[in-house]
């Protein structure tokens, strides 16, 4: 693989792009795509590298990944012209020291250990920085709004112990709860009759982490358990979710590695693999199987996200899409609460499409209206421009009547990698 493709951030298998993720270098350790060769003991998906799920070399397009495949049929073949421009079509990966299973939908990030000031354990990955020097040292996300989230308890700040080991100032999280959701009365399971996150922070938790000046997203997967303790449950592959973050799949502690499931969305048409971590509302908490965490109230600011100061991006949450999960245009949290998959939201601006991006999504709750309902004229909607023209035409709405608007519901979710 030449160096061009590996700046690109493309994956493994550059020829027929099966997005099964580069090969990065992180200072003082070994690849994290060699780690895992002992990791899984073999390939996470045998059926991603076998020569049937490629598809016909001559063909421009291939079966999607399992994991996808209900919703996306088909994603580029060919060698990509993302290969050349990131922005041009075909597989991107943004956060380039994580390892990307397609066919799971799962994602591998180097696990970091850190602790509170009075000692208590706190596991942690980093996925986005402010710098765009470190984002490219690192193999991290890029988001130049991201100390924009500096607001009250918007950002925790952290210092480095002499063995590069961070000492949080303070935060915590509490993953002892058990997640529960019991969706509304057909046909209006939204809002849901209870929700329960299945990891609380306290009020001065936050996942942004301010250190040295730069700013970091830094979401803690695992606290208050020693490494002990945390090996021992990633050898026995029975994960505690009363210790550890509900995104889990897979812990190794001795190479420093953690698994967690991501999430498929879109932004402006292109389908999008990211992972929610963190929610400032229990409900959103709840349903992204993400930490509540109050305090990204703090970064919920009502102005423009071009303006300076704006910390975070615009999410489109539609919640009466078609539902069913072998409806091919399905769509929504109603859909979601129902069958289980994604409710495939609509991103705004993400890096190679847009100049904003932030890891922190602001939730703009979305319905069809009744009459374009009975018109026939719902369907799945996979861009934001076409959202917002759909809504000026009467077609849609903001939830619970009148003009598509901010809700008030932060969301950590890093956008881990585009798929076409």
């Amino acid at each position: 693989m030449s160096s061009d493709y590996r700046s690109f951030g493309i994956f493994t298998r550059i020829a027929l792009l099966t997005c099964a993720s580069i090969v990065v270098l992180l200072p003082g350790a070994a690849s994290l795509a060699a780690q895992e060769d002992s990791y899984f003991g073999s390939s996470p998906s045998a059926d991603n590298n076998s020569a049937k799920s490629l598809g016909d070399p001559d063909s421009e397009v291939r079966d999607a990944p399992t994991f996808i495949r209900n919703d996306i049929p088909i994603v580029y073949n060919t060698p990509s012209p993302s290969q050349v421009k990131p922005e041009l079509i075909g597989p991107y990966q943004f956060i380039r020291s994580a390892r990307v299973h397609e066919d799971e939908g799962t994602v591998t990030f180097r696990l970091y250990h850190g602790h509170l000031k009075n000692g208590e354990d706190q596991w942690y990955i980093l996925t986005d920085t402010n710098s765009l020097e470190l984002a490219d040292h690192q193999g991290l996300g890029f988001s130049a709004k991201l100390g924009f989230a500096d607001h009250g308890r918007g950002v925790r700040n952290a210092t480095t112990a002499n063995d590069g080991t961070l000492i949080f100032e303070k935060g915590r999280v509490d993953f002892s709860p058990v997640r529960q959701i019991v969706p509304g009365a057909a046909p209006n399971y939204f809002p849901p009759k209870s929700a329960q996150p299945g990891s609380v922070g306290d009020n001065d938790y936050s996942p942004i982490v301010k250190l040295n000046g730069v700013y970091y997203n830094a979401p803690v997967v695992a606290g208050n358990i020693s490494a002990e303790e945390l090996d021992r449950m990633g050898k026995s592959g029975k994960i505690d979710y009363s210790k550890v973050h509900d995104k889990v799949v897979r812990i190794d502690v001795a190479r420093n590695l953690i698994t967690l499931k991501m999430t498929i969305g879109y932004s402006f048409s292109k389908p999008v693999f990211y992972l929610s971590t963190d929610a400032n509302n229990p409900v959103a908490a709840t349903l992204e199987a993400s930490t509540l965490t109050p305090a990204l109230d703090d970064v919920n600011q009502d102005i423009p996200d071009h303006f300076l100061g704006q910390g975070n991006e615009r999410l489109a949450v539609f919640i009466n899409g078609p539902m069913g999960k072998d409806n091919p245009f399905r769509q929504g949290i109603q859909s979601a609460l129902v069958d289980g998959v994604d409710p495939l939201n609509i991103f705004g601006g993400i890096p190679t499409i847009n100049l904003d991006y932030s890891p922190l999504w602001d939730a703009q709750l979305i319905q069809w209206r009744a009459d374009a309902i009975e018109k026939g004229y719902r369907t799945r909607i996979i861009d934001l421009l076409q959202m917002y023209g759909l809504e000026k035409k009467g077609v849609l709405e903001g939830f619970g009547g009148g003009p598509v608007k901010r809700s008030g519901i932060i969301i950590n979710c890093p956008v881990i990698a585009r798929l076409q």
